[in-house]
């Protein structure tokens, strides 16, 4: 082969990959944000930077100094900050449903979180002619799923405007704007009146509420009598032993990359809904056998990261993207590490399941 030949060859290739990843390379489920889109959420781009090291710094902390901080703005706020940081990058690489789901023999991931959610439609006996209220709902993947399944009018609530307009455009270009309803608040203040919806669905949302009570108490309020409640919880397991060190890294990294004030116990859960006023019908953890391993979308080789890593470096280079997101990128690669870590060794699951009726009649 001649060398010009040879030269003008590898210029095609070269640009054939540099337009994969850069161009087309979307969200790992469905066509999404692209590589060059990607920016933190409402924050400036001269602020990224600064936001990042202000919310690491934060969640860093020892939990007893977070959890004295849950009693002021703080928390919250930190939360809304997460979120702007990393929406658009897990767009990019994940979709539009930011939470786990079983793997299923055959089936694609997008398949299983679909199916994992419109699990929890048919838990709470969602229909046509029902207003549905998803608490925590991000950019409105599971909404969408859940309208579409059931036929119900769906209400979601965020605490991160950016993630509302994102929730906003999905919507219209799925064609469910008009089934698919999108707030701003803060869900422990939601901003709804009593008894106003029947059902009401969470799924790896509440994690993020600095008292598990606190959220119940709400969604509580918001329900009619008998109208029945799903959560997907984030917990540790009965296999967690505080004086396993490896164990507490694990679960402090999972912790910190994820904007969590403090994750709960599993056998914790039922009895602060029921402290509430909720009735449990079933409580079970979703991941456990036969479920298949929810953490495998996470064992992202180094490949893979590496690939990643030098695209957002080049485009934050370039000044495509904001300073801040090559930082951001890395902490996701190893709170992804550590959540795999918690679910090879059984110490935490993203999807332990409770089933709660608020009674017909409330005592007083």
């Amino acid at each position: 082969m001649e060398v010009s030949t040879a030269m003008w060859t590898a210029a095609v290739v070269g640009a054939a990959v540099i337009y994969w990843f850069v161009w087309v390379m979307g969200a790992a489920e469905v066509k999404g944000k692209r590589a060059v889109n990607l920016k933190m959420g409402s924050i400036t781009r001269d602020k990224v930077q600064d936001k990042y090291k202000q919310y690491w710094s934060f969640f860093r902390r020892p939990k007893e100094d977070i959890a004295a901080a849950s009693d002021g703005d703080k928390v919250p706020v930190f939360v809304d900050t997460f979120y702007n940081l990393v929406t658009d990058i897990y767009e990019w690489g994940w979709g539009q449903s930011f939470h786990f789901s079983p793997s299923l023999p055959g089936r694609s991931h997008r398949e299983a979180t679909r199916l994992h959610e419109e699990r929890a439609a048919d838990l709470i006996a969602a229909r046509p002619g029902q207003r549905v209220v998803d608490v925590g709902c991000g950019v409105g993947g599971p909404m969408r799923a859940i309208a579409a399944h059931s036929g119900a009018h769906v209400v979601g609530i965020t605490i991160n405007e950016y993630q509302v307009a994102r929730a906003r455009a999905h919507n219209r270009k799925a064609g469910l704007h008009d089934r698919c309803e999108v707030i701003c608040g803060n869900f422990l203040e939601m901003p709804f009146a009593d008894a106003s919806f029947d059902g009401a669905y969470s799924i790896e949302a509440t994690c993020h509420a600095p008292r598990l009570e606190d959220v119940y108490r709400e969604v509580f309020r918001v329900l009619k009598p008998g109208a029945l409640y799903v959560s997907y919880e984030w917990v540790t397991t009965a296999l967690y032993r505080e004086d396993d060190p490896r164990h507490v890294e694990t679960i402090r990294g999972i912790e910190a990359g994820n904007a969590l004030p403090g994750l709960r116990a599993q056998h914790e859960v039922a009895a602060v809904a029921r402290q509430v006023g909720f009735e449990v019908v079933e409580d079970r953890d979703l991941a456990l056998l036969p479920a298949g391993s929810w953490w495998t979308r996470l064992k992202m080789g180094r490949i893979a990261y590496w690939r990643n890593h030098l695209l957002v470096s080049a485009l934050t280079a370039l000044r495509v993207a904001p300073k801040g997101v090559v930082e951001v990128h890395e902490m996701l690669y190893e709170t992804a590490r550590h959540l795999s870590d918690g679910g090879e060794t059984g110490i935490f699951t993203p999807m332990h399941m409770i089933l709660c009726r608020k009674p017909l009649v409330t005592p007083n």
